[in-house]
């Protein structure tokens, strides 16, 4: 922990160099980003409610799906970026220090600029709470709280197999991108009004649902039980097909230089 406080010093103390391009940067993100939640209002000023959500239930839904990725785009950015890593010869250091591959590549790449979204995402949720009908106990928070870090857990296993992928194939594929970036899209809403089949795809092959649908359905009171309420930690399993992938891709790797 104590060495990866360091390459967060170390990050931090980069992108700070240039301040007035740092926050420019941010202010950008949050609002370019603010053309998600427009998209619902829009949505809203026609229809009532979504499959009995109303607009502030969305917009709960909404915001915890946005934080789950912004917290992955600023944590987890080594893997998104992992095509140029293997390009320019970078990653073969990897491989010659006494740290693991993942650590390495999470800790040594961090992109706070991308923290803007995280930024729009607060705001949003600070309209939803009041207004969402939630009564907010314990038990509520938590749920919260698991929606939100689960599901960046979710989004960094799925820019694992992203770069799991690039051993094979060299360059990044775009396609995956219909499921990092079109997950936290798609997630404006709950993911049931996609149809049966959707839903069922993103409960049991990726898990967005287990973070995201299901703990909602507990937060509104529509559905009880404890097994809603810790639903979001079955998502943190993800991460072992995503770790395997991995490894299975690292065997595969040549030097650029063999």
């Amino acid at each position: 922990m104590k060495l990866y406080l360091k390459y967060f010093a170390i990050n931090l103390k980069c992108q700070m160099q240039y301040k007035a391009a740092f926050f420019i940067h941010l202010l950008s993100r949050v609002v370019l980003s603010f053309a998600t939640v427009a998209s619902v209002l829009v949505m809203f000023a026609r229809f009532n409610e979504v499959e009995g959500f109303t607009l502030s239930q969305v917009l709960l839904c909404a915001s915890a799906i946005l934080m789950s990725f912004s917290i992955t785009e600023v944590f987890a950015r080594g893997f998104d970026i992992f095509p140029r890593l293997l390009g320019n010869g970078e990653f073969d250091r990897y491989l010659v220090r006494p740290r693991g591959i993942i650590y390495q590549v999470t800790a040594s790449h961090m992109e706070f600029g991308r923290l803007g979204v995280f930024v729009q995402a607060i705001a949003v949720l600070c309209y939803a709470i009041p207004n969402s009908g939630v009564v907010w106990t314990w038990d509520k928070i938590l749920t919260l709280f698991l929606m939100i870090t689960c599901g960046a857990v979710v989004f960094a296993g799925l820019y694992i197999i992203f770069a799991s992928f690039t051993f094979f194939t060299t360059e990044g594929l775009e396609f995956m991108n219909i499921l990092t970036h079109g997950g936290k899209e798609f997630g404006r809403y709950p993911f049931v009004i996609y149809g049966g089949g959707i839903l069922k795809f993103l409960t049991y092959v990726v898990p967005l649902a287990v973070v995201q649908y299901y703990p909602l359905l507990y937060l509104l009171g529509m559905e009880d039980g404890v097994f809603y309420m810790l639903c979001p930690l079955f998502g943190i399993l993800f991460l072992i097909p995503s770790y395997i992938f991995f490894r299975i891709g690292l065997r595969r790797y040549k030097s650029i230089g063999a």
